[in-house]
């Protein structure tokens, strides 16, 4: 068996099922241990099958276009595309991604809320027409570099519980739609719809109710200078919990039934970008250099010292951070712990540690405080739920090497995509299989998109 296909820059592990997700890790490591200890990625893309039917069945016939900026590699838009999803980019290069493997022009949007002249233009020359806009220096940019654009008027929330200067920074009011719409009707561009967006760390369903109801006033607005609107998009938002996937679709479909209805044409879709592929993947990490600290500093300002001073205290710096898959720790808080690979007892005694990337930098911190066994160097720590926003362009910081990527997929996940029509066979020569006594050589491996 060859896991490395020559016609391919990725190829899928097909487990059968006595393997599971943990054995994939184990062989991976015990690969990379004797090949260079590299970080990697294991990404079950089986789980983005199941994250597409329950959004078919919760919230349907709401149409998903995936943030390809949230994971740009190759087997996830590939996996979408087969399963009809669309396709939300904010540059040229996510554009010229998803046309590579075949998306119509008509099932990619162009969000990016502050557009380059020059990408507008490659956006028309690709026929990809549907774009966001929020106020009327973008308008007029638009309308220079894009004769065919249909516009999305993106408004803006009141969300003021989260996110609030995200909401400040991006989305129009609705006083300003007016004024929007007169520009745009001067300069002859069309606008079709609306779009808002709800942040997922939003604890106020209510948000979503003032939002559809604003982009209704919008509609009507918009029958006065004589615009025909057929799409309202959502945005994003959607963590991947089923229960807030049902707590969302509870509270818009009434709304939706009252003022969007079908017979009213209007096309319903949304951005659900972490919803897909948040959980689908897993990220291992060696650890590089460990050295031991004052507690005192160890601890975060305000806290109060409650250790023994005999305790050791723990720094581990790990080969990979901040310039690399932990890119989104700088905006936000990290939403995994780092379990231990490495078996250790249960009444074995833990240590306040703090995890570094390797930059030096110090920013570079991934984990200010957490408890752990001791460990050295050479053991490995594993992030779940590492899929969302880490795995796009990556910095070249301090000669950062950018961590493999292991595809894999469950043999009842593959039939289910057989079975459902949507496997291409495009798609279908990038499997292979792996049996349940897993083991794999660097000539007999799951293959990767470094």
């Amino acid at each position: 068996m060859k896991g490395f296909l020559e016609d391919a820059n990725y190829s899928i592990g097909l487990l059968d099922e006595g393997a599971t997700l943990a054995d994939v890790i184990d062989n991976c490591i015990y690969e990379h241990t004797h090949a260079g200890k590299r970080a990697f990625y294991v990404g079950d893309l089986g789980k983005l099958v199941k994250k597409n039917i329950q959004w078919q069945n919760v919230m349907a016939p709401i149409k998903p276009f995936y943030p390809v900026r949230c994971n740009s590699t190759p087997g996830v838009l590939e996996i979408l595309g087969t399963l009809g999803v669309g396709f939300a980019c904010s540059s040229k290069s996510e554009m010229a991604l998803v046309q590579d493997l075949g998306i119509s022009p008509e099932n990619i949007i162009y969000t990016n809320p502050c557009k380059q002249a020059s990408q507008i233009k490659y956006a028309a020359k690709a026929g990809i027409n549907i774009v966001t806009c929020d106020n009327d220096i973008e308008l007029k940019k638009i309308a220079r570099n894009h004769p065919n654009a249909k516009l999305l008027l993106h408004i803006a929330t009141e969300d003021i519980t989260a996110d609030e200067e995200m909401n400040m920074k991006f989305g129009t009011t609705l006083k300003n739609c007016r004024h929007l719409m007169e520009c745009a009707k001067e300069l002859g561009v069309q606008i079709v719809g609306v779009k808002f967006h709800v942040s997922g760390s939003c604890k106020d369903l209510q948000t979503y109710i003032h939002a559809i109801s604003d982009a209704r006033c919008v509609f009507d607005m918009a029958e006065e200078f004589g615009f025909k609107m057929n799409m309202l998009d959502i945005g994003g938002g959607f963590t991947g919990s089923e229960l807030q996937l049902e707590e969302v679709n509870h509270v818009i479909r009434p709304l939706l039934d009252v003022y969007f209805p079908k017979e009213s044409g209007v096309n319903v879709i949304a951005e659900p970008g972490c919803y897909y592929v948040s959980s689908a993947f897993t990220l291992a990490v060696n650890i590089i250099a460990k050295k031991t600290v004052e507690y005192d500093k160890l601890l975060p300002s305000g806290v109060e010292q409650t250790r023994n001073d005999d305790e050791p205290v723990f720094t581990y710096y790990i080969n990979d951070g901040v310039y690399g898959s932990f890119a989104s720790k700088l905006s936000e808080k990290l939403n995994t712990i780092p379990e231990v690979h490495k078996k250790y007892k249960e009444d074995e005694p833990l240590f306040a540690s703090s995890l570094w990337g390797p930059s030096c930098d110090e920013l570079d911190q991934i984990v200010e405080n957490c408890l752990l066994p001791e460990l050295s160097v050479g053991d490995w720590l594993i992030f779940d739920n590492m899929g969302s926003g880490t795995l796009g362009e990556q910095s070249t910081f301090n000669d950062y090497q950018r961590p493999l990527i292991y595809y894999m997929m469950s043999f009842s996940d593959w039939d289910e995509m057989q079975d459902a029509g949507i496997a291409s066979d495009t798609l279908m020569k990038n499997f292979f299989f792996v049996p349940s006594c897993i083991q794999l050589s660097p000539e007999d491996r799951f293959s990767t998109a470094a």
